[in-house]
């Protein structure tokens, strides 16, 4: 008997998830019962408020094996990214004006970083491995080690991809500036909740995230910031009442901080048996994708736990242009790269890092398989996918 599905089906969970109701039953009582102002120091209601941040703050901070006093409470992970990169650059004593990244980041950082090089920083934009060879995307260690300078005072590199799901060497890279002065940034929004994550382990100085990501509210998120290296000395992007220890002003979103805690507690509860469903339904994809569709190509790394999120693939179909098989299943939500830069008509920077020709790059999608798809959900998603590429290459051989 063939399962019946309910369309559309939502495979985009790298864009957002959709907030997991425990976490909503957790938030609710503090739109409605527990609505003071975490700020409000003189009554119940903004000492209840401040108490439940408070719990918040120290469960984050203890999943990611931090202490709760270095956990600044930001709008997402692009605030976390503003604050830390422009934070950082932005204080009167550095080390330097060079700045490191990778040519795979996310617009969150990329952008700021563009903003910074038409002031007085210099900006290296590390190259990554190639498609081919089973770690397209993945950043060798050495490279970071090859571009520091005298006059580095910020390395930036993106533990999880939000395009291809590659995982970075993030420890050996800390290794590799371990004993100086310069910072280690690291956008880490796609990782939460979905691989382990210890900031102590990775050697980070600055770790930005979202709760968004992982199945919590949109419109919060944290940057982790250590007490060494001089990183707790950002400057404020936001001036206003001084909250988050004088680095982030603002009024508290209470509600939404308490489901990022909520949403933080259950994806480490069960991070490896969902990890394993997750990547178990992403291989599904990927093999039924392959039967139906000739010449698909797997684009980034191979589909490995140490190399690639489980929930991540990312796919070309030749002769396809995305955009439009996209347009001819709406049945189906998937994205052809990042949330953030779907208005951008230009084709992914970060497929076109790892070499992809820009009809390649434009003939993707992005699979972002989560918490709440079903193995049916997969089998009709590759049934539409399949229909669709055979009807577009057709029309387009008879153009």
């Amino acid at each position: 008997m063939v399962q019946q599905v309910q369309t559309p089906v939502y495979l985009d969970n790298h864009a957002t998830t959709r907030v997991d109701p425990r976490v909503l039953s957790a938030m609710l009582p503090y739109f409605s019962e527990h609505y003071g102002n975490a700020g409000s120091t003189s009554h119940v209601f903004g000492w209840d408020a401040d108490a439940a941040v408070e719990h918040a703050r120290e469960t984050i901070a203890a999943a990611i094996g931090a202490s709760k006093r270095n956990l600044v409470f930001t709008s997402g992970a692009t605030e976390s990214n503003n604050l830390a990169l422009r934070g950082a650059t932005d204080r009167a004593r550095r080390r330097g004006n060079h700045i490191v990244s990778v040519a795979t980041e996310h617009k969150a950082v990329l952008d700021p970083l563009t903003r910074l090089g038409r002031r007085d920083f210099e900006v290296t934009l590390l190259a990554v491995e190639p498609n081919d060879g089973g770690r397209g995307g993945w950043l060798d260690p050495q490279r970071v080690r090859d571009a520091i300078r005298d006059d580095t005072m910020l390395v930036s590199v993106m533990l999880a991809n939000n395009e291809i799901g590659v995982l970075q060497s993030l420890a050996e890279i800390a290794a590799e500036i371990r004993g100086s002065d310069i910072l280690l940034h690291t956008d880490a929004t796609q990782a939460i909740g979905k691989i382990a994550v210890d900031v102590e382990r990775l050697g980070v100085d600055l770790m930005s995230f979202s709760a968004h990501k992982l199945y919590g509210p949109k419109g919060v998120g944290g940057l982790f910031v250590s007490r060494q290296k001089q990183a707790g000395r950002l400057q404020p992007q936001i001036d206003g009442g001084g909250q988050e220890g004088g680095v982030r002003s603002g009024t508290i979103n209470v509600p939404g901080v308490v489901g990022f805690a909520r949403a933080v507690e259950l994806a480490e509860e069960e991070r490896t048996v969902e990890s394993q469903r997750v990547g178990g339904l992403r291989d599904r994809l990927f093999d039924a994708l392959r039967e139906r569709v000739a010449d698909v190509q797997l684009n980034g790394p191979a589909l490995s736990a140490e190399l690639r999120l489980a929930g991540n693939l990312n796919c070309s179909f030749p002769l396809v242009d995305g955009e439009a098989l996209m347009m001819s299943m709406r049945e189906i939500c998937v994205s052809s790269g990042s949330a953030c830069t779907s208005a951008n008509p230009e084709p992914s920077h970060v497929l076109r890092a790892l070499g992809l020709s820009e009809d390649m790059t434009r003939a993707s999608l992005r699979f972002g398989v989560g918490r709440f798809n079903t193995a049916a959900e997969i089998d009709f998603a590759a049934d539409r996918v399949g229909d669709a590429v055979a009807r577009l290459r057709k029309m387009s051989s008879l153009s």
